[in-house]
């Protein structure tokens, strides 16, 4: 294990994997994790994770595995979620690594001294980076491991796959992959979500449902003088299948009109028929600051005096309540 100086000489870089489907509220404390580590995050949604160590490393006073294993502690006991840490000198080292750890999770660090050797011995579809379609390739020309790759010349490499893929592969096979991490953060988001008593297949029930939860995250937007620039809407039946789909509004909005025409857009494209739901959820997303949304000179007198009254039922919420004001449909929904 490089330790101390060696270690503070090389980038070390970690790669997470967490388990597939995981909800995006759940990612977002993995990346709040990370960065508890390091500064340089970059996230690789919707379910991995790159970490630069370097500076950690001489920050924490660790070894790079160790800050594995506390990662590790960490997501299992504050979130429930096991991940899978890859660490190595490069990117394409540490995300190879962690793709070699069997689930449901662990650590695997590669010294630097010894990436080469390591990446040589496995499966050339093994390699981070190599799809399906370039390792049958590589297969068909007798290079079944990395190490051969890597020991081909890097002009019959690009003659197989292709000028720049096959360089990239050529570098990649040799440990070389100066690609740096790159700090990024997940677009902000905003979610509601309703869940129904029992299985409904009610068109209206669903519709004045899917009302209600446009007012509330128009209602959350506003509040946090935010605006979405896309909406998404997750319908859940019974069994726990899934459906979803996102669309980008005309123009960034927090305005109740606006995110209910998308949204209703968004349940007639599911085509609902016999679907027995049990849940809805909608999300605002790539989130941008009120103050950076152009406003238009409107002409249209009816749409001005609808964002008048919006004001004024905000004010009236957030005096005596959400509950007092609203659409006659949600309310024949809750009682």
């Amino acid at each position: 294990m490089t330790t101390g100086r060696d270690a503070q000489q090389v980038s070390t870089v970690m790669h997470v994997r967490c388990p597939d489907r995981l909800g995006e509220e759940v990612y977002r404390r993995v990346l709040e994790l990370l960065a508890e580590l390091s500064p340089v995050v970059q996230a690789l949604p919707p379910s991995a994770a790159l970490v630069e160590l370097k500076g950690a490393l001489r920050y924490h006073g660790a070894d790079p595995r160790r800050l594995g294993e506390v990662l590790r502690v960490r997501a299992l006991s504050r979130l429930g979620v096991d991940v899978r840490v890859g660490i190595g000198p490069s990117i394409t080292v540490a995300a190879t690594a962690s793709g070699q750890i069997p689930a449901p999770g662990g650590v695997l660090a590669i010294d630097p001294g010894q990436a080469a050797g390591w990446l040589g011995q496995l499966p050339v579809d093994a390699l981070h980076g190599i799809g399906d379609r370039q390792a049958a390739v590589l297969r068909e020309y007798g290079i079944h491991y990395v190490g051969l790759l890597a020991a081909s010349p890097p002009a019959t490499i690009q003659r197989l796959l292709g000028g720049k893929a096959g360089r990239t592969a050529a570098d990649r096979a040799r440990g070389i992959d100066p690609r740096p991490v790159v700090p990024r953060t997940l677009p902000a988001t905003a979610t509601v979500r309703c869940a129904f008593d029992r299985h409904t297949l009610d068109g209206a029930h669903v519709r004045a449902a899917l009302l209600e939860l446009v007012i509330r995250l128009g209602q959350l937007l506003r509040r946090r003088e935010q605006a979405a620039q896309a909406v998404t809407l997750t319908l859940t039946f019974a069994g726990n299948s899934r459906w979803e789909k996102t669309r980008r509004l005309a123009e960034p909005s927090a305005h109740d009109e606006d995110l209910r025409l998308i949204a209703y857009r968004l349940m007639d494209a599911a085509g609902l028929q016999r679907g027995r739901l049990i849940r809805l959820a909608l999300r605002g997303e790539d989130l941008i600051n009120a103050d950076q949304v152009a406003r238009q000179i409107s002409l249209d007198g009816a749409r001005e005096a609808r964002l008048v009254a919006e004001a004024a039922i905000d004010r009236v919420r957030d005096k005596f309540g959400a509950g007092v004001i609203g659409p006659a449909a949600v309310f024949r929904r809750a009682s």
